[in-house]
């Protein structure tokens, strides 16, 4: 394992949720991969989609809750361009190995991602009620 590998893996912490002899590789991957990075970068996901609505979304602020989560979900879903974004601040932080098992079952794993992802933006839509001047 090169220093890069080991740098993003003590930065990283430990795996989240439960592990155990019947997971499947995907899950495996999603609890020590995913959830630890999608926790690293959790305050950059909240800048990243501040950034959008500002950009994009400037009614959203006097959407309902629901909206608001709808929104959420259709930008991650079916804004290519804003999703290639995240996932590359999930990818950035692979190490070699686990880019490697990723390439093999990449659309599986995108779904994980962006799933996780689009519930973690979900769990925490109160952070997006003040108007980002």
């Amino acid at each position: 394992m090169n220093q890069r590998d080991i740098l993003i893996k003590e930065i990283r912490g430990e795996s989240l949720g439960n592990v155990n002899n019947q997971s499947s590789s995907d899950e495996l991957f999603q609890n020590e991969v995913l959830r630890p990075i999608l926790k690293l970068q959790n305050d950059l996901f909240i800048a990243s989609f501040l950034n959008y609505i500002s950009k994009y979304k400037r009614d959203f602020y006097s959407k309902t809750v629901e909206n608001k989560l709808a929104v959420i979900e259709n930008a991650i879903q079916k804004d290519i361009k804003f999703r290639n974004a995240l996932k590359g601040m999930i990818i950035g932080l692979f190490t070699t190995d686990e880019y490697e098992l990723y390439i093999q079952n990449s659309s599986n794993l995108n779904k994980r991602m962006m799933n996780l992802l689009i519930e973690r933006l979900k769990s925490q839509v109160q952070l997006f009620d003040i108007e980002v001047e």
